[in-house]
């Protein structure tokens, strides 16, 4: 049941380096294409990527929070071109969830690294280190990488108790 693959997973920053199977990657392949877009337009691109040395590369894309990415055996780079739909960062993000939601039913794990709006550490926009790196064409804006590889060691669910239920408001905004 899908609400049980919400209750167990977790980010997971640290993988074996197990390869994950070509027929894991066709089937994560094919939940990024089936994740909506806006208007059916698919602004989005996805570059996998399983080169160590590229996966090195885009782990220190930006300052800080990607260096989980250079021990992943797979890193999915989720980007759009805007001229195609003006929500393209919400499009990216739902093909985001759709793949970490995949790798969990996979038996995978997955954490995803923010890159729009971050800088690498010369200050350079981590978007144009990557259009460097990846050789995209300057119409494409990264949104996040997702790292995905098989957890080195399983992290506990987070217990119903913990959820921020102050965040639900019924029919109107209750305040806090």
């Amino acid at each position: 049941m899908f609400i049980d693959l919400l209750r167990k997973r977790r980010s997971i920053r640290s993988f074996d380096q197990r390869q994950i199977e070509v027929e894991k990657i066709e089937l994560l392949t094919e939940a990024l294409l089936r994740a909506p877009a806006s208007k059916g337009r698919h602004p989005w691109e996805f570059v996998l990527v399983t080169d160590p040395e590229i996966m090195s590369l885009l782990s220190s894309a930006k300052a800080k929070g990607g260096a989980f990415l250079a021990q992943a055996p797979l890193s999915i780079v989720i980007c759009a071109d805007p001229a195609i739909s003006d929500v393209w960062i919400e499009d990216c993000a739902v093909a985001a969830t759709f793949i970490q939601l995949a790798a969990e039913d996979l038996g995978l794990g997955s954490c995803w690294s923010q890159i729009r709006r971050r800088q690498h550490q010369s200050g350079t926009p981590a978007t144009t280190v990557l259009r460097h790196i990846l050789q995209l064409p300057d119409n494409l804006e990264v949104a996040s990488i997702v790292g995905i590889g098989y957890p080195v060691a399983s992290i506990a669910a987070h217990p119903h108790n913990a959820l921020p239920m102050h965040k639900i408001h019924k029919n109107v905004y209750q305040g806090q």
